[in-house]
């Protein structure tokens, strides 16, 4: 399967993982591919952290009003340009990135419906909260609600969501059911109905689930894939295991050993400190089969892999690594059964 192709299989790709899993730079790694491959990229963020728009390059918080972050497949530098309105087309090989809150979802949703005038006054009141508090997932569904006005539109080829940790993205993709089979009618209804319809298609929304190839997120990521099929009823795509180490070979080989075949000396401090990263690292590639193995026999889905980073933080550099390496696994997808990557 060409990228092309890949990110093109529905029109909505939700990122989902447990805390710590790397899920929000999958998501910035997934819309770089994507550009690269010419494909108009907005990304949805959710939670107003800084890790998109700092793995292109930018240092500001994202706005609802959104920024570009990479334009005909340039990182671009000046941050805070608009991104287009609900129906303007986003530029092939483009990315556009934007926060979007209920309370900013909730402004939008009232001027749209005549009242402008007060729109603002209703949310600095915290109306907001005294709805979410009368009405249990009214939150949920004011952002899902924008993000299908927003797919409705076709403003891009693919648009990433950033989804909540996930705990919260649970109850995130189960509230429009929940309202759905509660509320008898009106907007909120009307709003639930279409939510769930974008949900259950998998032709315009997908959910990708990340994880590492370690046992508490693998548990995790199991739990989450099984709950969101009978739950949500949403399709789910490849999981993406992230922060996979190379395997080496020679890590049984003594220092001492590898010094005398290399015609080198190394002195036994060295010596005993290269044993013992040798050792770790043997370990880790063990566990790390053992995880891959599990997930793919308890979650029978195909498997992108992305390699561990030996780095603090990550920009563009280390972006397109990532973004390296989810082609090669989308590569590998044209034989379903074929694992993508050797753990």
């Amino acid at each position: 399967m060409d990228v092309k192709a890949f990110c093109t299989q529905s029109r909505v790709l939700i990122v989902a993982g447990k805390g710590g899993v790397g899920k929000t730079t999958m998501v910035a790694a997934l819309a770089r591919l994507a550009s690269r491959a010419g494909l108009s990229v907005l990304v949805v963020e959710l939670e107003g952290r800084t890790g998109i728009a700092t793995a292109f390059g930018h240092g500001d918080a994202l706005g609802y009003d959104g920024a570009v972050l990479t334009a005909a497949g340039v990182s671009v530098i000046e941050h805070g340009a608009p991104a287009p309105d609900d129906t303007e087309a986003i530029p092939p090989g483009t990315v556009h990135a934007r926060l979007i809150t209920p309370d900013d979802a909730l402004l939008e949703y009232l001027a749209d419906h005549g009242l402008r005038r007060v729109s603002k006054r209703l949310v600095s009141t915290g109306i907001v909260d005294v709805v979410a508090g009368a009405i249990p997932g009214i939150k949920d569904i004011l952002v899902l609600g924008k993000i299908k006005q927003i797919e409705r539109a076709g403003v891009a080829d693919l648009v990433l969501v950033d989804a909540p940790a996930t705990g919260h993205a649970m109850t995130f993709l189960s509230s429009a059911s929940g309202l759905l089979e509660a509320a008898r009618g009106g907007p909120v209804r009307a709003q639930a109905a279409d939510v769930v319809e974008l949900l259950t298609d998998p032709a315009r929304c997908q959910v990708a689930l990340v994880t590492l190839p370690e046992e508490m997120p693998v548990n995790e990521v199991v739990e989450a894939a099984y709950q969101l099929e009978d739950k949500v009823g949403v399709a789910l795509g490849p999981v993406i295991v992230n922060g996979c180490y190379d395997r080496l070979a020679g890590l049984g080989t003594p220092s001492d050993q590898a010094a005398r075949d290399a015609g080198v000396t190394v002195d036994a401090a060295l010596g005993d400190a290269l044993d013992r990263a040798a050792e770790f690292r043997r370990v880790r590639q063990d566990l790390q089969t053992e995880q891959v193995e599990r997930l793919r026999t308890e979650l029978p889905l195909p498997q992108l892999r992305t390699p561990f980073l030996f780095t603090a933080s990550i920009g563009p550099g280390e972006l397109d690594t990532l973004a390296d390496a989810l082609a090669a696994s989308i590569g590998a997808l044209q034989d379903a059964d074929h694992d993508p990557v050797t753990a």
